[in-house]
């Protein structure tokens, strides 16, 4: 019980100073994150160090516009998961209610300020709400994490280490899992637009250490 509780609480850290490093470029949230890899070790430290070293690296100004540019819905990479799987299609609604249930079961209300399926919204979920519910939802979608990633490391984006570092929280890819990635990755997301409604269920989660397995 012991060794399982500590490899929790070291994941539960992984997945927030990442949710930190992969949100919008703040300094407060840089320090916050800083704090935090003081306690993160193993491949992972190294990970979200360099992360951290090379957002704060940059001018601000410059950081904040490689960050739009980097995870602009148009362009090869983002962090809306069920958008690799279901793209603008009415398929992505019900994918997104499943967050927002998962959310809902763990006590949290759904927000109205981001999706539920945003990638740094689901680590924080699974960092200080639920280490369970969350862990379960980033396995399910181990398949677009690893496409990110791949984008991420392509383009030479230092946010490809903060999502490294996700990963090596997750149990290795199945096959399964590697031919799915390798499908979405062939194909892209479907485009079908017809009958989508506008998004609004969005879960941000609560600071505070609720819940957990």
């Amino acid at each position: 019980m012991r060794v399982r509780a500590r490899r929790q609480l070291a994941d539960r850290v992984v997945w927030q100073c990442a949710s930190l490093l992969l949100g919008y470029p703040d300094e407060t949230h840089l320090r916050t994150a800083a704090r935090l890899l003081e306690h993160v070790d193993g491949v992972a430290a190294e990970q979200l160090s360099r992360a951290l070293d090379a957002v704060r690296a940059v001018d601000p100004m410059r950081a904040a516009a490689d960050y739009v540019e980097t995870f602009d819905m148009r362009g090869r990479a983002t962090m809306y998961l069920t958008y690799w799987t279901h793209g603008d299609t009415r398929g992505r609604g019900a994918a997104m209610l499943a967050f927002a249930s998962a959310f809902r079961a763990s006590g949290v209300a759904p927000p109205a300020d981001e999706a539920p399926d945003y990638l740094p919204v689901v680590l924080e979920f699974a960092a200080t709400v639920d280490h369970a519910a969350g862990r379960r939802l980033l396995i399910e979608h181990r398949a677009p994490i690893d496409l990110l990633h791949t984008r991420l490391r392509e383009a030479g984006s230092p946010y490809a280490d903060a999502v490294a570092a996700v990963l090596t929280t997750l149990p290795p890819p199945g096959d399964a899992d590697i031919e799915r990635a390798r499908r979405l990755a062939s194909a892209g997301p479907p485009a079908e637009a017809v009958g989508l409604q506008p998004f609004t269920l969005t879960v941000p989660p609560r600071r505070a250490h609720a819940g957990g397995d």
